[in-house]
């Protein structure tokens, strides 16, 4: 009779992870639908969504269930996203530095200044760059158990730089329109001076990985019915209300010209 009971436990309990895996790919599947609700996806009929960006190096080998290495994926995460952070080494020294980035097609792009680290000496030297969203906090019967919600994407890859003056522009004109969408034409036209103190570099995306938790506390059995509030809270991202430069909102007083046009918040964070 206990043997029997063991097995029937055994049963059940396998019944469940596996409830919970189905339950965790729906609500991925549904996560990954509201982040991109009329998010624009630059050339995305180009991208295949079977294709496979795993690598000797991008292959998780820590919580491997999560890991997702789908192209379409990845590309949804990098769109949704501002700021990444470039890993790098110079001299046997390691270095991390945060930095906003865009997309281009089958292509990854940061920029800064042409002597900064990230840019001058990330050139022809491997790098590994990472970038997380943070969706929600789970909270589970046991300390043990708590965890996060999030999107994340490591991406591996050799820089190259873009010199080109009429490729530097197109570029950095993607990445202001990804920050503010119809803001490039509205601004004053870059000069000769502050493009070639822009450096850009790029990598190709063909090495990455994603990964991706979506679901609520996984707890142990026993734990189930501790009496303690279990469940998510998730993390709500909205851009707030404008804030007009005060050296702005004085020219405006003594010109008494109307207000300008207020720039349209980006659908990433």
């Amino acid at each position: 009779m206990k043997s029997t009971l063991k097995q029937w436990h055994h049963l059940l309990k396998a019944s469940i992870k596996d409830a919970l895996f189905h339950r965790r790919n729906l609500l991925l599947e549904h996560s990954v639908l509201i982040h991109n609700k009329g998010h624009h996806m630059q050339d995305k009929t180009s991208l295949q969504s079977s294709d496979n960006l795993q690598s000797n190096k991008s292959k998780v080998r820590r919580g491997a269930k999560r890991a997702n290495y789908d192209k379409a994926q990845i590309i949804d995460i990098l769109d949704a996203s501002l700021m990444c952070h470039v890993a790098q080494t110079i001299n046997d020294q390691p270095f991390v530095t945060p930095t906003c980035h865009w997309r281009d097609g089958d292509y990854f792009y940061w920029h800064g200044l042409s002597s900064a680290r990230n840019v001058k000496q990330a050139e022809a030297t491997p790098v590994c760059i990472n970038i997380a969203l943070l969706d929600g906090l789970v909270m589970a019967r046991s300390a043990m158990h708590h965890s996060v919600n999030y999107r994340s994407v490591t991406l591996f890859g050799t820089p190259e730089a873009v010199t080109d003056r009429t490729e530097k522009t197109r570029q950095l004109e993607i990445f202001v329109e990804k920050v503010s969408p119809r803001r490039w034409s509205q601004l004053r036209p870059m000069t000769e001076q502050e493009l070639k103190a822009t450096g850009i570099v790029r990598i190709p995306i063909n090495e990455a990985s994603a990964k991706v938790r979506a679901e609520p506390p996984i707890d142990d059995e026993q734990d189930y019915d501790w009496p303690v509030w279990a469940g998510v809270i998730p993390l709500l991202r909205q851009w707030g209300d404008v804030e007009m430069d005060p050296r702005q909102t004085e020219f405006l007083r003594k010109t008494q010209q109307d207000s300008f046009v207020a720039p349209i918040a980006p659908n990433a964070f």
